[in-house]
């Protein structure tokens, strides 16, 4: 009997413990849904930003040549203004007076030239007859030539006079636009202690953009240009300038570069280049400051991975990939540059891994979860 008892008493426990672990399965919760994003490759062009600084395609500065006061200003401050357009006049009566003096000795050089030439006319048919010397000959051809000389010297000093008297006027050099008047209507320009500029116009239908590059930069961008110009590259690899402004906007319009200095600066380690970008609507203007970018290079089948995906420890980055098994498996990565909102994976992922894209926090190494596709845009940005 005790056999059979210990047989049922067995079973009793099985059926029992049965029982629990059906009661446990119907009670455990389903694997959680857990947003994933699937990785694809792609063409990535990665970009270079340099801070550079605005000017006019002409910056043209204007002082005056002359010294006097200042009489008159006739623009309007930061208006645009025409090539030949009379900006400033300085007090002209010291210089008409010069004019007036130097007319006043071309006609005397003048008188003088007059009656050297009639002496000349009278002496010249006598001594061709024998009745005057030689002497008085060459007396009076030296004097008509001495008058002609201090006729022709009093006409440059009136040129030069004149030139001086048209000083006081200062004219627009080109059309643009121009700045705030640095001097004011009583002011003594042209010397100390007042020898300002007093103004600068500037051409600004397209801006000229100086930024640096690194000794490092300027070496990659040469190989890159002479590669371009063995036709390694395609049509499609060719540099493309933006300007992002002090805002954060892009700039609608692209630029070039049109000048690369000759030297690199030793105290700096960096050479200038500057780029030329149109400004028909007047939008930039000089003096402001614009970050240049430039496309330095493009990854061919490149990863990206969304920066929300990658926790980051001790210098260690790391995501959370779903297998085929829908089981998580945490990915050491090495990560490259950023591109938008998102990191190029140098290693540690591939075309196809399902990347957890949110609730970081509910998965573990090993967890099983339900992997939901979200659709989300991690491109690079647009090639233009």
């Amino acid at each position: 009997m005790r056999p059979k008892t210990l047989t049922l008493l067995l079973c009793l426990l099985l059926t029992v413990s049965a029982c629990q672990n059906k009661e446990e399965a119907a009670q455990a919760p389903p694997p959680p849904d857990i947003p994933v994003v699937v990785l694809q490759a792609q063409d990535v062009p990665l970009f270079m930003e340099f801070v550079g600084q605005v000017h006019g395609l002409k910056d043209i500065a204007m002082r005056a040549r002359v010294e006097g006061f200042l009489e008159g200003i006739h623009f309007e401050e930061g208006s645009q203004v025409e090539e030949g357009k009379l900006l400033y006049t300085l007090e002209s009566q010291p210089f008409e007076e010069a004019v007036a003096n130097r007319m006043s000795q071309v006609a005397e050089a003048q008188t003088m030239l007059a009656k050297a030439s009639s002496d000349l006319g009278r002496i010249k048919p006598l001594a061709e007859l024998k009745a005057v010397s030689q002497s008085d000959l060459d007396g009076a051809v030296a004097q008509f030539e001495a008058a002609q000389a201090a006729l022709d010297a009093a006409q440059a000093n009136l040129r030069a006079a004149r030139i001086q008297l048209g000083y006081t006027k200062v004219y627009s050099p080109i059309n643009g636009i121009i700045g705030k008047t640095k001097a004011k209507v009583g002011d003594f320009v042209g010397r100390e202690p007042n020898p300002v500029i007093l103004n600068v116009v500037s051409q600004i239908d397209t801006v000229l953009v100086e930024f640096f590059l690194t000794e490092n930069q300027y070496l990659e961008a040469a190989r890159r240009f002479l590669a371009k110009a063995q036709g390694v590259e395609s049509e499609k690899e060719k540099a493309v300038l933006e300007l992002i402004l002090s805002d954060g906007s892009l700039y609608s319009h692209k630029g070039k570069v049109d000048f690369i200095d000759r030297d690199v600066d030793p105290t700096t380690g960096a050479i200038l280049l500057q780029a030329s970008f149109p400004n028909p609507e007047g939008l930039l203007r000089p003096g402001q400051f614009a970050k240049v970018k430039v496309r330095s290079e493009t990854v061919r089948d490149g990863i990206l991975v969304p920066q929300r995906c990658v926790t980051e420890l001790q210098g260690l980055y790391s995501v959370f990939v779903v297998g085929q098994d829908n089981t998580v498996k945490e990915h050491q990565i090495t990560l490259g540059p950023a591109v938008g909102s998102a990191y190029l994976v140098k290693e540690g992922l591939t075309a196809g891994d399902q990347v957890v894209y949110e609730g970081l926090q509910m998965v573990r190494d090993g967890a099983v979860v339900n992997p939901v596709v979200k659709d989300i845009s991690a491109n690079p940005p647009e090639e233009k």
